[in-house]
């Protein structure tokens, strides 16, 4: 997906969108398809329906597809619908699946996610759209507001009247508020990609791929990171209302909801760092690939390799680039085999479960940075978890590690962002270079390779004995920084239980200036009752001598 312009000033850098500036008066050309998958609930859907048959935005740029994910009874079309609404049949069970069958058959240039349960009010998805017609790759979410109210036979003219009371989605616009409308460097703006009433791009979907029909829960968040990581801007539109007809299953049973979904989501989004806490597991989706040409000696790329997989960063695969599809081994004669360091290189790592050999450059588009290393250069310990600390703390979208300068040229290695160089390739003209186009959406930067600990020198190898102490000594630093965890968190039990004391001495505290405020009030007014008396008393006592 490329659209090739991005006129001054409206670039998005990270994920602040208000460059764009989306106009009141815009000129709808997008069609929308609204996808709806609906288990049961006949009532709900049939006022879902008429809310969307009472949108602003044209009818003839909108289609509707509900998808019955099995109900029994089936589902109906109501006489009271968008003009083109299909009512389609997903046996599979599952949301997912079903929102993968209703976006096989929509049509729209912007796809809108609706559940059966949310009805719209009639601007929410004219506001969507202005946003939509001013970049195609975007992500925007409504806000939804969760209502007790009694669903009505028929939908009322004035929703708000009707559904209010209603509490908003509390984490959504905390989430917003805390980050400046998402504007604030977010470290995960695809939060907020949820179901209920959420648009995207169709062109943005079909490059970060439909919803992964594996997962129990969390389908949402996993497909808005995979979209981030396609090059996605995520939008919050408060314009765009709608009320949610009762609460949502995380709201009745978050803590077993979160316990089903980090099961499976740890393994798919490696921005969630907190659910990654052990130190020697594997995941789906790593959090760094390294990428090194596996044709480039045996000995060079086992010492970049081996240093990679050594370091402080556990979290890491390997990509070995090379010829491996067409290797025959010479039985008769193997050390004149002329591809000998190839096959090297593929007997030594083929069982190692974090690297694996390809003939393509293929890194799975879902792992957030991606290492580009020449084989030979030999990173230090800390060398991957600094410039990812560096990546991270500036927002870059590239760090480009000067490794050696030479009258032959530069010699460099680099770290990128997946998600900044996708949206670099979405706005980049066609005989614009991609890297000065991650420096307009992200930022890029040069570092000098010694500053961050490379070397073309191997360590030397530290022998049993050298290997037993560093052993002792890692244990050793282990267990104390396990006991250091330990008491910083009863350190912060007990600052957690004297806030708790300081916030009720501070109940207690006003309780007390109240009644003191209170007491003094009474006080003030017994004293101005005795000025009048004492008042009145003498001017009675000043006339009686006159009278005599």
């Amino acid at each position: 997906m490329r659209t090739g312009q991005h006129p001054a000033g409206s670039v998005v850098r990270g994920n602040d969108y208000r460059v764009l500036g989306p106009r009141a008066g815009f000129t709808p050309e997008l069609k929308v398809s609204v996808v709806i998958p609906a288990y049961g609930g006949q009532d709900k859907l049939d006022l879902v329906l008429a809310g969307l048959a009472r949108q602003t935005y044209p009818s003839g740029l909108s289609e509707v597809i509900v998808v019955d994910n099995g109900s029994s009874p089936p589902l109906r079309l109501p006489d009271l619908r968008p003009q083109d609404t299909r009512l389609i049949v997903c046996p599979q069970p599952g949301r997912a699946n079903a929102r993968n069958a209703g976006l096989a058959k929509a049509t729209g240039e912007v796809i809108h996610w609706l559940d059966s349960d949310v009805v719209l009010t009639p601007g929410a998805i004219e506001a969507h759209m202005r946003w939509h017609h001013a970049a195609p790759y975007l992500v925007v979410t409504g806000y939804i507001r969760f209502t007790d109210v009694e669903p009505p036979g028929e939908l009322p003219d004035d929703l708000e009247a009707h559904f209010e009371p209603a509490e908003p989605h509390a984490w959504i616009v905390d989430l917003v508020e805390r980050t400046d409308g998402l504007t604030d460097n977010p470290q995960r703006p695809f939060s907020l990609h949820v179901g209920g009433a959420t648009s995207v791009n169709a062109r943005l979907i079909e490059a970060a791929g439909p919803m992964d029909d594996e997962l129990i829960l969390g389908q949402d968040t996993e497909m808005g990171y995979r979209l981030a990581q396609a090059g996605a801007v995520f939008v919050p539109e408060p314009a765009a209302r709608a009320y949610h007809l009762g609460p949502t299953m995380r709201m009745r049973d978050k803590a077993p909801i979160d316990r089903v979904s980090h099961a499976f989501v740890a393994d798919r989004i490696p921005a969630y760092r907190w659910l990654r806490g052990h130190p020697g597991r594997r995941w789906k989706v790593p959090y760094v690939t390294a990428v090194v040409d596996g044709s480039a000696g045996y000995d060079e790329v086992r010492a970049t390799v081996d240093a990679l997989l050594a370091g402080t960063v556990p979290d890491v695969s390997v990509l070995l680039v090379g010829p491996w599809d067409t290797l025959t081994r010479d039985r008769r004669a193997p050390l004149k085999d002329p591809d000998l360091d190839l096959v090297l290189v593929q007997g030594h790592y083929q069982h190692e479960s974090r690297v694996r050999l390809s003939a393509e450059d293929d890194v799975d588009p879902a792992v957030p940075y991606v290492l580009r290393l020449p084989a030979g250069w030999i990173p230090g310990e800390d060398t991957l978890a600094c410039l990812l600390d560096l990546a991270r703390d500036e927002g870059l979208g590239l760090v480009n590690v000067l490794l050696h300068e030479s009258s032959q040229g530069v010699v460099a290695a680099r770290l990128e962002r997946v998600s900044a160089l996708a949206r670099a390739r979405i706005v980049a003209a066609p005989d614009e270079d991609v890297d000065d186009v991650v420096d307009a959406v992200s930022g890029v930067s040069w570092v000098e390779a010694e500053t961050y600990g490379f070397t073309t020198e191997a360590a030397p190898p530290l022998g049993r004995r050298g290997a037993y102490r560093a052993r002792m000594e890692a244990q050793a630093e282990a267990a104390r920084l396990a006991k250091e965890a330990e008491r910083l968190r009863a350190q912060a039990a007990k600052w957690k239980e004297e806030a708790g004391r300081w916030r009720k001495s501070a109940v207690e505290y006003r309780r007390e200036i109240g009644t003191l405020r209170r007491q003094l009030s009474a006080a003030n007014r017994a004293q101005q009752s005795l000025r009048a008396v004492l008042s009145s008393t003498m001017k009675r006592a000043l006339r009686k001598p006159l009278r005599g």
